[in-house]
């Protein structure tokens, strides 16, 4: 929460969420190749709560499943996502929650790539470089205050 318990965007624009997935019988099936798509990453990601506001990610369109790029054979793993407001301080927040759930998730061969979707915030170039940085991540990781913060951010939270 920002200086003086007072939100940064009060009003925020909140969208539908999207339908959840169909599975399909060759899912259940071991010996069916089943390469990472779009939609898979996105619903790992989706559910990401809001350090700001009892909302989702999904539902604030900070993330969205056409800003996640995959490649399997080279096991890359790219993330724009959306702060709602050009000068958001939960950015680098938002992007480690982001980072931390996919690496949680995800098998370790992976290399995930997480940044602010260009052109959507002032200081992007800096988060970036932050959210780039494998010490600052670790070191960011290892405070105890922060992990707990990330944590309730990926927690999932039950519904009404």
């Amino acid at each position: 929460m920002p200086l003086g318990d007072e939100l940064e965007n009060q009003f925020p624009s909140v969208y539908v969420k999207a339908s959840d997935r169909t599975s399909i019988q060759d899912e259940y099936d071991d010996s069916v190749v089943d390469e990472f798509d779009q939609r898979e990453i996105f619903d790992l990601i989706r559910n990401i709560n809001d350090p700001e506001h009892p909302l989702t990610l999904e539902q604030l369109h900070v993330v969205q499943q056409d800003l996640i790029t995959i490649n399997n054979s080279k096991n890359a793993i790219d993330i724009n996502f959306t702060p709602t407001i050009p000068h958001c301080s939960m950015a680098t927040l938002i992007g480690l929650s982001i980072r931390v759930k996919l690496l949680r998730c995800l098998p370790a061969r992976f290399k995930v790539r997480v940044e602010v979707t260009p052109g959507t915030h002032n200081a992007e170039r800096q988060v970036n470089k932050q959210l780039a940085d494998k010490e600052r991540v670790a070191a960011a990781l290892e405070n105890t205050h922060l992990i707990k913060v990330i944590n309730q951010c990926i927690e999932t939270r039950r519904r009404g």
